[in-house]
């Protein structure tokens, strides 16, 4: 990695975490299947799949819960292969987690209704190695250690639920600062959908935006000071156009 990234795991995690969706490598009796999943991260990055039983590449993991998954950054670039993507191999382990749900059904509303069907599985993925392309010459393999975030955090995801509560139901005026003045995006409507210690996900109907910190931030004090410190630099800007 070119020495203006001198943390490729920290590049990695953006890009995990503010991707919506990516592409599934399964094996199909040795095969490779790709298919295209809505996912989120939990606090530490790992992906978040939900799955259907009845779906194809369900049925693959359920064979051989070795994946890999395709995060793609590069969309808004005029040339995609100018643009980040990783490359993430691991291993689907099917999990009974409700706040890891919660934290999906947040940033995608429209699994709250199947999330409770029989058929449909909430899937970890346990990181083994990832392969970022964050352009020309910034190429690097990132190993488990790296790509996840190693802090103490599990205070912030027992008050995550509440933060984002109280930020969408009591300041949803800060929320909306953040998106046009920190991020550039444009509407009304723009909710938080999640916090992490990295950052802050955002989503107003199909759109969805990252907001990351400066700093990590691993307590719900922390996060409380750093939201407030974004909405004084979000008013102290100067309103896009």
């Amino acid at each position: 990695m070119a020495a203006d990234n001198p943390d490729p795991g920290a590049a990695a995690r953006r890009l995990m975490r503010s991707c919506g969706h990516a592409a599934l490598a399964t094996s199909l009796d040795g095969h490779p299947y790709v298919s295209l999943v809505a996912s989120a991260c939990e606090i530490d990055a790992s992906p978040l799949l939900l799955l259907s039983d009845l779906a194809e590449h369900t049925k693959n993991l359920l064979a051989d819960p070795l994946l890999s998954l395709l995060f793609d950054g590069t969309g808004e670039y005029p040339d995609r292969l100018a643009g980040s993507r990783l490359t993430l191999l691991g291993r689907a382990e099917r999990v009974d987690d409700p706040r890891a749900l919660a934290r999906f059904a947040e940033r995608h509303p429209a699994s709250a209704g199947y999330a409770g069907f029989a058929d449909f599985h909430l899937y970890r993925v346990a990181i083994e190695r990832g392969h970022l392309v964050a352009g020309f010459g910034r190429i690097a393999w990132i190993e488990a250690e790296q790509l996840r975030f190693r802090g103490a955090a599990s205070a912030l995801a027992r008050a995550e639920a509440e933060i984002v509560a109280q930020m969408n139901e009591g300041h949803a005026d800060a929320i909306a600062l953040y998106a046009e003045r920190l991020l550039g995006r444009q509407g009304e409507g723009w909710r938080m959908t999640g916090i992490d210690p990295e950052g802050i996900d955002l989503r107003r109907e199909g759109q969805v935006g990252r907001l990351d910190f400066a700093e990590p931030v691993t307590t719900p004090a922390t996060a409380r000071r750093t939201l407030v410190a974004l909405a004084e630099e979000a008013r102290s800007r100067v309103p896009p156009g």
